[in-house]
């Protein structure tokens, strides 16, 4: 198997103007990602996403870096840093949007799997974890963003 990109790819009834808000705000992605999001829309701005075990109530928190704000077409930041803070190799999650006639084709793309320096074992589980995650949050996505313009 590849574990060098995961692409999911999603259309929603929406302008890319409005899907770039949803996939570049920190208080519209805890709406259908993180638990809670603190980062600024600006490229190399570091940030932060939260998520909480609803078994245990811990908190796990992971740094991010804005790589690109080009709205409405992409969005772009890196996390999982394999060294201290934002030191060290880590993976990129790009937003493209891509206008249609009916709204939005949304492509993400998570890359960086094979440069993370982790074990082949390693590489296989986050590689699945990573990759069974966006198949639960890019629905919620569009979700979220259907609830929000139906509710406009």
């Amino acid at each position: 198997m590849e574990h060098g990109s995961i692409e999911r790819e999603i259309h929603v009834d929406a302008p890319p103007e409005v899907v770039f808000e949803v996939v570049s705000r920190p208080e519209h992605m805890r709406e259908w990602w993180p638990d809670d999001a603190r980062f600024q829309s600006v490229a190399g701005a570091p940030g932060e996403l939260f998520w909480r075990d609803e078994v245990t109530g811990e908190t796990m928190t992971v740094a991010l870096t804005v790589v690109e704000v080009d709205p409405p077409s992409r969005f772009s930041f890196r996390w999982c840093y394999t060294g201290p803070e934002r030191g060290g190799d880590s993976l990129l999650v790009t937003f493209d949007l891509l206008p249609t006639r009916q709204g939005t084709r949304v492509r993400m793309t998570e890359t960086g799997f094979r440069e993370m320096g982790w074990e082949i074992a390693v590489l296989e589980e986050q590689y699945r974890e990573h990759a069974s995650a966006w198949d639960h949050y890019i629905p919620r996505l569009d979700a979220y963003i259907t609830r929000g313009v139906s509710a406009s």
